[in-house]
């Protein structure tokens, strides 16, 4: 180290030296920090000593007066937690409230991959609101004391002495279904009124790929003794008072899962309510107040059950007292066609263990088996118009279209002589159309199909986004589902060679290609597996025409219209529709001679 050096370093270190000698504190000072550091570590080791589980939460300051009122010993506290679990179910308890904080449905995954978690959290209110000396005392708002045994959970606010509230959970090996018992001991002369009020809200997370169709077939749902069950509008934000009758149950139906409050005795009136959410992962909030009966007896005591799990059709039956109704299987006639026909062929095959889309294709090939008689018969009634046409376009060059009652009169006379009814094409079609329909709510609402691939498509219980655009687009959306657009082109296809069949010309060969273009807009976002069974009803549609136009001879059906022609038309039954069309044109011929007199 030359000099320089050094004395560079040495003048530094008696700068640092003098820094350090003025600004030392004062033996004043120093005596403060360290009250003030000692006053810190007090105030730490409290809080660690409070800190007993997850996470510490106490109350703001409360009126001294408060405490020495009702539950006085319970409006303060630690929040605490506590955990019941077995093969289906997670269950963690808050000793706030003595509530269910959160469920977890075990086996089951969110569409990216996580647990699925139906609440969670202290947004979530469950327990009693009690009348006491004229005060309303929410249980929500007050610790209990938590004590655990083996698969059951005790939770319970003493008011004083032995005189308590108390939630009794239970839950079994391998179920759903948790035991839920309120008892109420020596509040009978402390409570007024006839009827305690049972509050329970929450606010559902988002479980599924498209937030906006979870929304649409999530709903609030309550069954009245004797009837059937109903729930509330989908699309918006209602209150609703249950009135009408003792209430059996209600649920907090989400698209695929259920939170299910099963009382013992139903209860005497309520009200639900719902509120959509427009917070990212959250679908919407539902809030529920049951009034049950309080009789004033010395121990109280109300049995539930709740069910917390899937939506599947048959899980839901096994709960019986009709919450499977709770799947939407559509409107009248659709939702007989769905559970008593569609259903039990649908889980006879699943029994095979089957991929579902090929549980699907057996399907759609069984029911368009089933229905070949009504496509054979379309298919020849439209042959015979298609054969028809050279001699209707006859008609019309001969009287002209500036009298159309006339024209449609010669058309029906040359279909009384030929034996054809207009129609023919169009019935069998109508009653195949209940059954299209009827997949239009079967697939969307089949729990099965959740979480099930099959080629390309990862989750046939939503749509395939296989164009991801990044923007929304108007009338499609913010993706392209593959499985939509090949539906699309095969109905196209499909009108495209229906219009060969039945001879279609002017505006009504082209109507037919509208549908298919809206209906890519509409089921873009729908279900993979609603789409993918469109297509295959199409494909195999198209077979069958190619096999029914192999066994159907033209010229053959053109000899038998023919001799059907040349037969005295006094030897031909009048059917009834014929019957109608005749008096139908009559009326119409009649007021256009009154007309023109005018």
């Amino acid at each position: 180290m030359d000099r320089n050096t050094f004395t560079g370093l040495f003048l530094i270190m008696i700068v640092l030296g003098a820094w350090f000698y003025f600004i030392k504190p004062s033996d004043a000072e120093i005596k403060k920090e360290k009250e003030r550091i000692a006053a810190d570590s007090l105030k730490k080791t409290a809080g660690n000593q409070a800190a007993v589980s997850t996470p510490a939460a106490t109350l703001p300051t409360v009126d001294s007066a408060a405490l020495k009122g009702p539950f006085g010993a319970n409006i303060t506290g630690t929040e605490q937690t506590s955990v019941l679990e077995n093969e289906a179910l997670k269950l963690t308890f808050s000793n706030k409230g003595g509530k269910i904080l959160s469920v977890q449905v075990k086996g089951q995954q969110t569409y990216d991959g996580k647990p699925v978690i139906l609440f969670n959290g202290n947004e979530n209110k469950f327990g009693l609101n009690l009348n006491i000396g004229g005060k309303m005392i929410h249980t929500n708002d007050l610790y209990f004391t938590a004590v655990k045994n083996a698969d059951q959970l005790s939770m319970r606010a003493n008011y004083a002495g032995n005189q308590y509230i108390e939630f009794l959970y239970d839950l079994k090996p391998n179920s759903s279904n948790v035991g839920f018992n309120i008892n109420l001991n020596g509040l009978n002369q402390v409570i007024q009124g006839n009827s305690v009020s049972l509050n329970w809200e929450a606010t559902l997370l988002e479980q599924e790929k498209s937030g906006k169709k979870e929304q649409e077939h999530s709903a609030p749902y309550y069954k009245y003794v004797n009837e059937s069950p109903d729930h509330l509008n989908v699309a918006k934000d209602v209150k609703e008072e249950l009135t009408e009758g003792k209430i059996e149950w209600f649920s907090f139906k989400q698209h695929f899962f259920s939170a299910v409050l099963i009382p013992a005795v139903p209860f005497d009136k309520g009200n639900l309510e719902v509120k959509v959410s427009t917070e990212p992962g959250k679908i919407k909030w539902y809030g529920a107040n049951m009034q049950l009966a309080f009789n004033q007896l010395a121990t109280q005591n109300y049995a539930m059950k709740f069910y917390f799990g899937t939506n599947k059709f048959s899980t839901l039956k096994a709960q019986g007292q009709e919450i499977e109704k709770q799947v939407d299987m559509g409107y009248w006639p659709l939702k007989y066609i769905n559970r008593f026909v569609v259903l039990p062929v649908f889980n006879f095959l699943e029994g095979f263990g089957w991929n579902y889309g090929l549980i699907i294709l057996v399907l759609t090939i069984m029911l368009k088996v089933a229905m070949s008689p009504l496509t054979y018969k379309s298919y020849l009634s439209m042959a015979k118009m298609r054969i028809l046409k050279p001699e209707m376009d006859e008609i019309k060059a001969k009287v002209g279209e500036d009298n159309p009652t006339l024209l449609q009169q010669e058309y029906l006379k040359l279909y009384k002589q030929v034996g054809v009814n207009p129609l023919g094409g169009c019935l069998p079609m109508l009653l195949q159309l209940p059954f299209v329909m009827a997949f239009f709510f079967f697939f969307p609402n089949l729990f099965e199909l959740r979480g099930e691939s099959f080629l390309w498509m990862k989750d046939l219980s939503t749509y395939d986004d296989f164009i991801k655009f990044g923007f929304s687009v108007p009338f499609i959306g913010d993706h392209l589902s593959l499985m939509c657009v090949l539906m699309t082109a095969s109905t196209l296809i499909y009108t495209y060679f229906n219009n060969q069949i039945s001879g279609a010309s002017g505006q009504m060969k082209y109507i037919g290609y509208i549908m298919p273009i809206v209906f890519l807009g509409v089921l873009n976002s729908y279900p993979s597996g609603l789409n993918y069974y469109y297509f295959l009803a199409n494909m195999l549609t198209f077979a069958q025409q190619f096999l029914i136009k192999s066994m159907v001879d033209d010229e053959k059906i053109h000899k038998t219209l023919q001799d059907n022609k040349a037969k005295p038309v006094e030897q031909k039954k009048k059917s009834k529709f014929q019957a109608r069309l005749d008096d139908y044109m009559r009326q119409q011929q009649q007021a256009q001679i009154q007309q023109k007199k005018k």
